[in-house]
C-alpha cells in the first residue's frame, strides 16, 4: 500500500493549484495540507516567475522538498534554483505530463540516431491567454533534441521567422508557436528528412494529466536527498 503523501500548494487558488486538488481528492493516498498554508511532505509551485523566490525560501526555511512548475523562469532564476537545490531536493518540470516526459526521451533518441539531413522543428499551440512563448514544454523537447544531437540549444534555435529570404541552417533546431481558444497543450517535434518525415506528437485534453503527474513527481520527490531533479529522474523510477 502506497504511504500516504501530503501536499502543500503555494497557489492553491491558481488553475494548476485547483487541479491538483481535484486531482488529490480522487487519489485516497493523497491530502492537501488546509488551505494551502501548511507543512506538507513536497511544496508545488505552479504559480508566477515573481513568486519564485517567496516558493524557494518556504522550502528551504522548512526543509520541505519542492515541485517547481512555473515557466518563463530566467537565468537568475536558474540561479536560485541551483543554490536551493544544494540545501533541498528540487525537481523543476516545465510539463508535469509523464506523456511529455516520455516524448523528450524519444526526442533525444530519435535526435541522437538521425543526423543533420533531418531538420528539427518543434511547433506548440496552447490557449489565448498563455504569455510566454516558446512553451517551457517546447523549450524542453528543445533541449531534448539539442542533446540527442550533442549541440548547445542556445546557439541552434530559431525561433519567430519572419521576413523574406529565410535560409534554414543546417543543424538548427526551429520553433513555432500558436496561439488561441482554450487548448492545453500541443506539441509536435517534426524530423524532416530526406524523403520522409518522423513527427512524434503530444496532446493535453485537460490539466488534469498535469495534476496527476505532478502527484507522481511529488510521490518521487517525498525524502529525497537534496538536489536537482527532473521528470526524467520520474519516469525512470516508473
Amino acid at each position: 500500500m502506497t504511504d500516504a503523501l501530503s501536499i502543500a500548494l503555494f497557489a492553491p487558488h491558481g488553475r494548476m493549484g485547483r487541479a491538483i486538488a481535484d486531482a488529490a481528492a480522487k487519489d485516497g493516498a493523497v491530502k492537501i495540507a488546509a488551505d494551502g498554508a501548511g507543512d506538507g511532505d513536497v511544496l508545488i509551485d505552479f504559480s508566477v516567475p515573481q513568486a519564485l523566490q517567496a516558493s524557494l525560501a518556504r522550502a528551504v526555511l522548512t526543509n520541505t522538498p519542492l515541485l517547481i512548475g512555473t515557466t518563463g523562469l530566467d537565468a537568475s532564476a536558474d540561479a536560485e534554483i541551483a543554490e536551493a537545490a544544494r540545501d533541498i531536493a528540487v525537481l523543476r518540470a516545465a510539463n508535469t505530463s509523464l506523456g511529455v516526459a516520455l516524448m523528450c526521451d524519444l526526442v533525444e533518441r530519435a535526435a541522437r540516431v538521425l543526423g543533420e539531413d533531418w531538420d528539427i522543428e518543434i511547433v506548440e499551440m496552447h490557449h489565448r491567454l498563455k504569455a510566454d512563448a516558446p512553451s517551457g514544454t517546447a523549450l524542453t523537447l528543445g533541449e531534448a533534441a539539442a542533446r540527442g544531437r550533442g549541440v548547445d540549444l542556445a546557439t541552434h534555435a530559431e525561433c519567430g521567422r519572419d521576413g523574406t529570404a529565410l535560409v534554414r541552417a543546417p543543424g538548427n533546431i526551429g520553433f513555432a508557436s500558436l496561439r488561441g481558444g482554450t487548448v492545453a497543450g500541443d506539441h509536435d517535434v517534426i524530423f524532416a528528412g530526406p524523403d520522409e518525415r518522423l513527427i512524434i506528437s503530444h496532446r493535453a485534453e485537460t490539466r488534469a494529466i498535469f495534476a496527476r503527474g505532478a502527484i507522481a513527481a511529488a510521490r518521487f520527490l517525498k525524502g529525497k536527498p537534496a538536489g536537482l531533479y527532473s521528470m526524467a529522474d520520474v519516469i525512470s523510477e516508473a
